[in-house]
C-alpha cells in the first residue's frame, strides 16, 4: 500500500503556471471561485457564501494535506500570484495505488489551456512522486470542456453511471475517466 507524504509541500511549476499551497491570504480568491454558480455548476459541493467559509475551506485543505489524505494546489500564473483556480487529488485510494483528480478555474481563464497544462503536471507528479498506478476523474456528462481536457491528457472513458450521486435533492449521472501510468508514459 502506498504511503503519501506531502511535507514539505511540493510546489510545482509549468511553462506558464505555478502550483502552490493555498494560504489564508487567498481567502478572497477562494470565495470568488467557490461562490460562483457558473464555476461550481458541475461540482456537487455547496457554494461558499462568505469569507469565513472560504477560510474554513483553506484550513480544511491544510489539515488534509498535513495528514497526507488529500493534496490540493492553488493555480497561479507566473506573472501574478493571484489564485485563478485549484487542482488536486481527492478520494485517495492508497491501497489501490489510485487517486481522483479534480479541478476548477475562474471563468475568465477558460479556453486558454490552463487546466490542461496544470493537469499534465499534476498527473506527472501523481505517477512519478506519489507512486500512483492510475488516476481517475469523475465528471458530469454535460461538462464537455472537462471531457475535452481529460481526453487531451490521454484519459480514457471507463464508465457512465446513471444517477450515481445525490446532491442538493437531485440524483445526477457521472462519467468516470482514468489514466494508467503505462499509458501516461507513452503520452
Amino acid at each position: 500500500m502506498l504511503e503519501f507524504n506531502f511535507t514539505p509541500f511540493p510546489n510545482l511549476e509549468t511553462h506558464r503556471l505555478n502550483l502552490r499551497r493555498l494560504t489564508s491570504t487567498d481567502v478572497n480568491e477562494v470565495l470568488a471561485l467557490r461562490s460562483n454558480p457558473e464555476i461550481m455548476k458541475f461540482i456537487p459541493r455547496p457554494l461558499i457564501t462568505n469569507q469565513e467559509e472560504a477560510l474554513e475551506f483553506i484550513i480544511t485543505m491544510d489539515t488534509t494535506i498535513d495528514s497526507n489524505t488529500v493534496i490540493n494546489w492553488a493555480i497561479t500564473t507566473k506573472e501574478n500570484d493571484k489564485v485563478i483556480g485549484m487542482i488536486g487529488y481527492y478520494r485517495m485510494k492508497p491501497e489501490n495505488y489510485r487517486a481522483e483528480v479534480g479541478y476548477l478555474l475562474a471563468t475568465e481563464h477558460h479556453g486558454k489551456g490552463i487546466i490542461s497544462e496544470a493537469l499534465q503536471r499534476v498527473v506527472k507528479f501523481g505517477f512519478e512522486e506519489m507512486g500512483l498506478n492510475s488516476i481517475e476523474a469523475v465528471i458530469d456528462p454535460e461538462n464537455i470542456a472537462s471531457e475535452k481536457v481529460l481526453l487531451k491528457t490521454n484519459f480514457e472513458k471507463e464508465a457512465y453511471f446513471k444517477e450515481y450521486q445525490f446532491f442538493d435533492g437531485i440524483f445526477f449521472d457521472s462519467v468516470f475517466y482514468s489514466l494508467l501510468k503505462k499509458n501516461f508514459e507513452k503520452y
